[in-house]
């Protein structure tokens, strides 16, 4: 059976390393048997993926903030590991958030979030499905189009 690692390769993306945190925070916390992630913005060695320019989301920039919510999670997804050791011990993807910095009248934020939602249900299949809630805001941190915040239960190893 393949490693969650290796179905994120085999679904053509890569886990970057886990993100530094840009203030007093950290990228991920462990309480009990959950895993809370700060927010993770769609950066790739440490810039913005924004295929479409930075900044709000309209219709017609949707496509490609649907592809930058799937790199917030993979970033979202290295900092999971950071504090837990393995992806591979994830038994449920249990929230999902994502903001998006949005033009007037766009009401399309559950289109973008289903980029994260969709990879996570490849990744995990059953394990994946999860509570989502998908919120437009006025700006976000670096003028960046998406948040992404996840909560996921893990099994702890026994030491």
């Amino acid at each position: 059976m393949a490693t969650i690692e290796e179905k994120i390769i085999n679904a053509g993306f890569a886990l970057p390393q886990p993100p530094a945190a840009a203030g007093l925070y950290s990228p991920a916390i462990r309480s009990g048997n959950l895993v809370f992630t700060s927010g993770q913005l769609p950066l790739r060695d440490g810039q913005l993926v924004e295929p479409g320019g930075k900044g709000k989301v309209n219709d017609l920039r949707k496509d490609d903030a649907f592809h930058a919510s799937r790199v917030a999670l993979l970033n979202a997804l290295a900092a999971i590991k950071s504090v837990t050791g393995t992806l591979d011990s994830i038994e449920r993807i249990v929230k999902l958030t994502l903001y998006v910095s949005s033009e007037t009248c766009f009401s399309s934020q559950h289109l973008v979030a289903n980029g994260a939602s969709s990879l996570l249900h490849e990744i995990f299949g059953e394990r994946g499905a999860h509570a989502r809630s998908a919120v437009g805001v006025a700006e976000l941190p670096l003028d960046a189009s998406l948040e992404l915040e996840l909560i996921v239960q893990f099994k702890p190893t026994i030491l």
